[in-house]
């Protein structure tokens, strides 16, 4: 039974992505700064690492057969202001060297090691280029602050394949869940029958439960290597999505709301740059490889998320 260590384990994502490799047969050790921690599932434990100390345990590396590292703070929970950004980055970056120190120093047996990117890597498009052009991994990164902190981000992690390890990097687009994240954003207005049209931007964007499967796949499959786009092959825009999520709520009932972009600016400060992007994200070389979405589609993910 193979053992998965899992950093960022008690996010959205990780949460889910650990009851998936629980329902296959894993055992998941996830890494916590609560040396308290315990869980009252045999499959599940945690191990302690400080990431500001760049301290860990290494009886977490050592048992481990992959690790999967989900760490970051969240890009949209704070307004971005200069220790905002210093955290976002350092979260991300400080997590990967303490990876990697570990690595280097602990006696293992791990084979492979897959970390999260964003989409956030690549550059805003104009109106021509989005109709004739999707971004593919091997697109320069932007020069703004989240193409700089996704630059950082990975290149934190690159010195694993200098120990022989398999390295794969997801760029996640937006993801949608039921459970929480963007979502739970978007039918915030529709609770009052209003949808909020922030624009007409492309949204590239993965069901959860697809993620998680990318994560697993890059696992389980040793053709997987380098980065892959993490993001669904049906590409929709702000104003197609929350249409879609009030029919699915509301029906008819419904009142369309145009939010001006200066508003978003006032309100968000220089995170509405990323808010109002927009670009259009190629999957090709993840479904070359065999991936297989199980919700293709944002019909198919809200019929999924919202019953």
């Amino acid at each position: 039974m193979k053992n998965i260590l899992i950093a960022g384990g008690s996010g959205l994502v990780g949460t889910r992505l650990t009851a998936m490799l629980v329902a296959k047969g894993y055992t998941v050790t996830i890494l916590t700064r609560n040396k308290k921690a315990v869980s009252n599932n045999a499959a599940i434990d945690y191990s302690y690492w400080n990431i500001d100390a760049q301290e860990i345990d290494p009886n977490a590396i050592a048992k481990a057969d992959a690790i999967i590292n989900l760490t970051g703070e969240g890009v949209v929970n704070k307004r971005w202001t200069t220790q905002q950004k210093k955290i976002i980055v350092d979260s991300r970056v400080n997590a990967g060297k303490l990876i990697v120190k570990g690595l280097q120093e602990i006696t293992n047996n791990v084979e492979v090691v897959v970390n999260a990117s964003a989409i956030g890597w690549y550059k805003p498009q104009t109106e021509s280029s989005l109709q004739s052009k999707t971004y593919q991994e091997d697109q320069e990164p932007n020069t703004d602050f989240l193409g700089d902190t996704c630059k950082l981000w990975e290149e934190s992690i690159e010195p694993v394949k200098q120990l022989n390890k398999r390295l794969v990097k997801l760029r996640i687009g937006i993801v949608f869940s039921k459970n929480g994240g963007a979502i739970k954003e978007f039918l915030k207005p529709l609770q009052f029958g209003i949808a909020s049209i922030l624009g007409n931007q492309k949204i590239s964007w993965i069901h959860i439960d697809d993620l998680c499967n990318m994560f697993i796949t890059a696992i389980e499959n040793k053709n997987y290597e380098g980065v892959y786009n993490a993001v669904a092959p049906g590409i929709t825009t702000n104003r197609e999505l929350n249409i879609a999520l009030a029919k699915k709520l509301k029906g008819k009932w419904f009142i369309k709301l145009p939010v001006p972009a200066f508003v978003l600016k006032i309100m968000l400060g220089e995170m509405s740059v990323e808010v109002l992007k927009s670009s259009t994200i190629s999957c090709k070389k993840i479904a070359d490889a065999g991936f297989k979405f199980a919700y293709p589609t944002v019909d198919e993910a809200i019929n999924e998320m919202i019953k």
